[in-house]
């Protein structure tokens, strides 16, 4: 089997050698000349995979080491015998760790208690579902707005983006991005929605970047309609809003899933995809390592009391500091990405002399005891 995979997913090399010969290429060097002999494809979603580029070629699967398939034409795929897979919730652990972190930023830049605030999450799939457990662990009220879920389940855990507008202090968003449909998300923060808000709440995109329009946040942080926002995911990246980046309380570009837990479960499970859907017979596949943190014990005996719990995860996921450097140099917006460091998820740190407030919900997160 002949296989291409994007050289920028780490976690393939010397693994995904065990299913068939494997040519490495940046997902931009992709073309139609270049898959035209392969058997298989592992993506991220710097290609566009249509007729255009597959059209006589003897690809049989893409498998996409993402959570979205915008960059896929699923339509044609399916019309013309080409399966495609992705990697749904590969990095969820990753965007709750980044949301948690940026919240409690916000609450100690803004000096207000979590405790006392609700925050209304649209959209309850792998992320939002992860999200809503951890802001339950840090003691904020939390409604739920999924539409879609809601039709299949019944209204009993679910709200309306009503509700959300008029009781929420904080709004996240953890939708796909659609933009037709009774439930399109495309541009759902807009004006209408930003002018209709009743307690000036923090905005935190970390979804898709068009989830928000980019004139309507800006006019409303300006005339004081919300107190500000938490961008990850931007409209034209990497030729984003300047303006908008200033304006931002926590802007970073693109990360918050990139954790190195994430992108391994995506190289994982995109191995997965493509052992089941060939019946390789590789009963137990060999994977990579994930490397360690450089500083994986958090000893918290000098850190006072009430700081402990944002000590702790800021010391595994900072966007604060990744903010400082997207807004002094706006145009490395992909250099920034592609030069992640490295980040590791709560159970690869150990948490010593934390106060019990602290440590059970350090614990109840994930960090380890010791």
């Amino acid at each position: 089997m002949k296989i291409l995979a994007d050289a920028h997913i780490p976690y393939l090399r010397g693994v995904a050698e065990q299913f068939g010969e494997v040519e490495y290429l940046p997902g931009n060097q992709f073309t139609r000349n270049v898959i035209r002999e392969k058997d298989a494809l592992i993506v991220r979603t710097v290609t566009r995979f249509g007729e255009e580029i597959l059209s006589g070629s003897r690809v049989k699967l893409i498998c996409s080491a993402t959570i979205g398939f915008d960059h896929i034409d699923t339509a044609w795929c399916d019309a013309h015998g080409v399966a495609w897979r992705t990697a749904p919730g590969c990095n969820a652990a990753s965007v709750e760790q980044y949301v948690t972190a940026s919240l409690l930023y916000l609450a100690e830049k803004h000096q207000f208690d979590l405790k006392e605030k609700t925050i209304g999450i649209a959209g309850v799939g792998n992320v939002g579902s992860k999200v809503e457990a951890a802001c339950r662990k840090l003691g904020m009220r939390v409604l739920l707005n999924d539409p879609p879920r809601e039709e299949r389940e019944g209204s009993a855990l679910f709200t309306d983006i009503e509700t959300i507008r008029r009781e929420a202090d904080i709004i996240t968003f953890h939708t796909p991005l659609t933009g037709t449909g009774r439930h399109k998300t495309y541009h759902l923060v807009d004006d209408r929605f930003l002018a209709s808000v009743e307690k000036r709440p923090f905005i935190i995109n970390a979804a898709r970047g068009s989830v928000t329009d980019s004139q309507a946040l800006k006019k409303a942080i300006r005339n004081g309609n919300i107190a500000g926002a938490v961008i990850d995911c931007w409209e034209n990246e990497p030729g984003i809003d300047r303006e908008l980046l200033q304006l931002a309380d926590i802007a970073t570009p693109h990360i918050a899933g990139y954790s190195a837990d994430g992108k391994w479960t995506a190289a994982r499970m995109s191995l997965e995809n493509l052992n089941k859907f060939f019946d390789s017979g590789i009963e137990n596949p060999r994977y990579q390592d994930i490397p360690a943190p450089a500083e994986p014990v958090i000893d918290l005996r000098l850190i006072a009391p009430g700081q402990q719990l944002r000590h702790a995860v800021r010391h595994t996921c900072d966007p604060a500091a990744e903010t400082v450097a997207l807004k002094s140099s706006p145009e490395k917006f992909y250099w920034f990405r592609a030069g992640y460091p490295l980040r590791r998820e709560y159970p690869a740190y150990r948490i010593l002399h934390a106060d019990a407030v602290a440590a059970n919900t350090l614990f109840s997160l994930g960090f380890r005891e010791g």
